[in-house]
């Protein structure tokens, strides 16, 4: 078993021995957790990178070490979100002592996140879902499900004018999503960033995911951090979802959507708060 609970102070990058990729930095005693969203799951890098240490760094100097890890590489046909989960189950056990301080889920790594709560609670203190809910959103599947079907007859200028309404959802924006659209599908969807293989298996997860039956099961403290204007998980669903936690704050965003809610600088903010609670 390895303990990788200390790291150096400046990023950096590398995967551990089942193959999950990690970018770690900060040196205190507590381990921060962070599935990120998807479908797809790569590092981030360069300016990317950048932004999220600049926006960890409240909880950095708190005391918190932080690890982005991705999901498997190559994942078995029929993968599931709970599969997903006690793939990270077994990484806290193997590589963290059996046990991290706050697990972050953002997007789709907080569906992840859920039915790790819910089936390990042994491995984490707290978890916060970051824009993620119970069940994806009737507009949120449908766009799911064209760029799953793009991306299964690979083509990447449809996988980019997909992926394009994630960021412009706005109509209007249609004209601009189609000038981006190749570039957009050949950069999300490289074979070095992530199999597009592992992508469609997220995808199909996703359209089949949902938590109803399993959150009550959750016996950790759980902190929804969304937005009001989130397309994906509008306020209904994350109300739902927190009523079926046992103990459950939530934390709402006025006027922000799904990428500004998550990218919002008050998020450090509220999980520090959140991990620092009685």
């Amino acid at each position: 078993m390895t303990d990788v609970r200390t790291t150096a102070r400046e990023p950096r990058s590398g995967a551990f021995p089942n193959g999950m990729e990690y970018l770690t930095w900060g040196s205190g005693p507590r381990t921060l957790l962070s599935i990120q969203g998807g479908p797809g799951s790569f590092l981030p890098t360069g300016s990317l990178a950048r932004m999220l240490v600049r926006l960890h760094r409240p909880l950095v100097a708190a005391g918190f070490t932080v690890w982005i890890v991705t999901r498997r590489r190559h994942m078995p046909a029929g993968h599931g979100i709970a599969d997903m989960a006690d793939d990270y189950a077994q990484l806290i056990a193997d590589e963290f002592g059996g046990r991290v301080d706050l697990v972050v889920g953002e997007s789709y790594g907080g569906l992840v996140a859920q039915h790790l709560a819910a089936r390990h609670p042994g491995s984490l203190s707290r978890v916060a879902l970051v824009i993620a809910g119970c069940e994806v959103s009737a507009w949120g599947k449908d766009v799911d499900s064209r760029l799953a079907a793009a991306l299964a007859r690979r083509d990447p200028t449809a996988c980019g004018m997909a992926f394009g309404e994630y960021v412009l959802p706005d109509e209007r924006l249609r004209p601009l999503r189609r000038v981006l659209a190749p570039l957009v599908g050949r950069a999300l969807f490289a074979e070095e960033q992530c199999p597009p293989a592992d992508v469609l298996t997220e995808l199909r997860a996703e359209l089949a995911f949902d938590s109803r039956d399993v959150l009550p099961a959750i016996a950790v403290p759980v902190l929804m951090i969304s937005g009001s204007r989130d397309r994906f998980f509008p306020p209904a669903v994350i109300d739902e979802t927190a009523a079926l936690i046992p103990d459950c704050r939530v934390v709402r965003y006025r006027g922000k959507g799904h990428l500004g809610a998550g990218t919002d600088k008050r998020v450090a903010r509220d999980l520090l708060a959140f991990a620092d609670a009685p």
